[in-house]
């Protein structure tokens, strides 16, 4: 389904909880596919299930990679990072240290220090604060797994 929601609307990279959920970073997996494009957002419905895209500015669009997949083809996919950082963007609001813990992230998936870095390369106040929590809150619990 990834190599399918890469051909269908370029350019775009799969993001969002697709691709956390491609990487192993959070537990859930997920029916459709979300993608990130410069173009028009839109849903396209496949038999195999729907692909939705989201618009960023073309100043955002960066950190995937191309990446072979299970059904034989390869698809531009959002660093994990990079995926985090899409999800905060496009959810409204600040970003609360419950919204973190929500998304259960595997710990060791995300790299805490390519996370500022992305965060500080995209230059906007509400993700460079996100992605500070976003480490205190895994430091946290990486804590909390320690004690027991």
């Amino acid at each position: 389904m990834l190599s399918i929601a890469s051909r269908i609307r370029k350019p775009s990279y799969v993001s969002l909880q697709s691709a956390l959920s491609y990487h192993g970073a959070i537990p859930e997996s997920v029916s459709s596919v979300t993608s990130i494009t410069t173009g028009r957002p839109g849903r396209f419905e496949t038999a195999l299930g729907d692909c939705i895209y989201r618009h960023l500015g073309p100043g955002l669009f960066w950190g995937y990679r191309e990446v072979e997949v299970a059904e034989g083809g390869s698809a531009y996919v959002a660093l994990p990072e990079k995926a985090v950082l899409d999800l905060f963007y496009f959810t409204s609001g600040p970003i609360r240290s419950s919204f973190v813990q929500e998304l259960r992230l595997a710990s060791g998936v995300l790299d805490s220090q390519r996370l500022q870095q992305f965060a500080d390369r995209a230059a906007k106040p509400k993700l460079i604060r996100a992605a500070a929590l976003t480490v205190r809150v895994l430091a946290e619990e990486k804590q909390g797994e320690t004690l027991l």
